[in-house]
């Protein structure tokens, strides 16, 4: 069980990364991006087809998946900004499931529906606990997640951009009219959580399911851990993904509870939906 517990480690790592990612881009710019994870399966496939058919060496590959991540996750932000800036958070989000499904196929026709042949940026144990090795991408993810989680506070709270940056989410027809530049500043911002998502997966890839529509689709769990902060607090973001991924990984472990694994993200999404709404369910029922 502690076995199957560190190895949900990784992918909980995975979880907090894509769930602080998702809980930026909701503060920030008013959009949950169901594309997140889908923007980083491409440019890590990508840095796997430079490798293969390119010969370019791997960390040479993998710097250029992880701009290229940035960079359509950037493109969406521009398209967003300039067409759907006055729209409501529920028309922009569905833009971007429409994106989701529009890589995952894109993805078929470039690279093929088969899990690509990465290579390990990470391999090897890191300590052991107990007599239970944890390994280097365990520790990756979850120490990225923690420090992506720390600096977005940090610069959220202490710096001049992260103090547009909160005018912006709070107040953007005043912040637009003190002169902030609200289009640049939200563009960085869907640039930056594109990059660090495609370089969590770059990192996790090679060890878990790796076909297009699993990576595409992490972004249901990395939801349900952004869920547990409503959207807005990183700690909780953090603390989701890892108790998610975790809980996956003592439960992959038994015969019996092995397939309940999948549904983990939906109920703990379904759980965590209706505490939201119990005050309103309690009152209806009075």
């Amino acid at each position: 069980m502690l076995q199957g517990a560190l190895a949900g480690l990784a992918a909980g790592g995975l979880y907090a990364v894509l769930a602080v990612c998702l809980t930026l881009m909701s503060r920030l710019v008013r959009v949950v991006n169901f594309a997140q994870a889908a923007t980083g399966m491409v440019g890590s496939y990508l840095a796997v087809w430079l490798v293969v058919h390119t010969g370019l060496p791997e960390l040479a590959a993998t710097l250029g998946g992880i701009l290229l991540g940035a960079g359509l996750s950037a493109g969406l932000g521009w398209i967003v900004c300039t067409w759907l800036a006055e729209t409501d958070t529920g028309t922009r989000s569905a833009v971007t499931a429409a994106v989701l499904l529009l890589l995952i196929s894109l993805s078929f026709i470039l690279f093929g529906n088969k899990p690509q042949p990465f290579r390990p940026v990470l391999a090897g144990p890191a300590f052991q606990v107990g007599g239970v090795v944890v390994s280097q991408v365990t520790v990756a993810t979850v120490g990225l997640a923690v420090l992506v989680a720390l600096a977005c506070r940090l610069l959220l709270g202490r710096t001049a951009v992260g103090v547009r940056l909160r005018a912006l989410s709070e107040r953007p027809t005043t912040a637009e009219l003190l002169g902030i530049p609200a289009k640049p500043l939200s563009i960085a911002v869907w640039a930056g959580t594109g990059l660090v998502a495609t370089l969590a997966i770059s990192v996790v890839a090679p060890s878990q399911s790796n076909d297009p529509t699993s990576l595409a689709m992490l972004v249901v769990p990395a939801s349900a851990a952004a869920l547990l902060g409503g959207f807005r607090r990183l700690d909780l973001a953090v603390g989701g993904g890892l108790v998610l991924g975790v809980v996956e990984g003592a439960v992959a472990q038994s015969d019996h509870l092995s397939l309940v694994r999948y549904f983990l993200p939906l109920l703990f999404i379904v759980a965590l939906l209706l505490w939201s709404q119990r005050k309103e369910v309690w009152d209806a029922a009075r």
